[in-house]
């Protein structure tokens, strides 16, 4: 058998393979749908999302409120995301702006919180949550100000500095707890 290559035909046997056993006809109960399960959990995540967002927004509005009664934050400010997005004239400036920093702080953020949370800093949620706060309050505090200065400045940095911390703890909070929670209630 010198330089010839023999060569043996084999039956094909991968349909043998794929083929139900005699008396399996029909699927297995016990086999969970993976493509159901993954839709189902993304959904279930955007919603543990959206409700720690809504929970970490309302949080830091009642903080924000707190600094606007000693006059070191604006509801006015608002208008300046209206503003932004090119809807001033279209909507109430400051309405339009709160509810866009509402839906913002639903949406966007709790997905970058949920994505980078085992990246920051600490054990547990809450506490990721402040360092995702913090990062948040770098841009917010640019786009918010509002001409303070001198003790008034000192005073927005640090009620605005702590009302994304308050975002950070509430949004943390309902990860934590929606998290190990049993399946059947998220």
């Amino acid at each position: 058998m010198s330089g010839r290559v023999v060569r043996y035909d084999m039956p094909d046997t991968r349909e043998l393979e794929e083929r139900p056993a005699e008396g399996e006809e029909f699927d297995d109960p016990t086999i969970v749908d993976d493509e159901f399960d993954r839709l189902f959990g993304i959904v279930a995540d955007g919603v543990v999302g959206a409700a720690g967002g809504l929970v970490g927004t309302a949080l830091m509005t009642v903080t924000l409120l707190i600094g606007e009664s000693f006059d070191v934050f604006t509801r006015a400010s608002f208008a300046t995301v209206t503003e932004m997005v090119g809807l001033e004239g279209v909507f109430p400036p400051v309405t339009a702006g709160y509810v866009l920093f509402v839906l913002a702080g639903m949406f966007p953020w709790p997905l970058l919180f949920a994505s980078l949370k085992e990246y920051l800093p600490g054990g547990r949620d809450p506490v990721h949550g402040i360092y995702f706060g913090t990062a948040l309050w770098t841009g917010f505090v640019f786009a918010f100000y509002d001409g303070y200065a001198g003790v008034a400045l000192v005073c927005y940095l640090a009620v605005t500095l702590v009302a994304h911390w308050v975002y950070g703890v509430g949004l943390g909070a309902v990860f934590e707890y929606l998290s190990t929670r049993p399946d059947t209630l998220v």
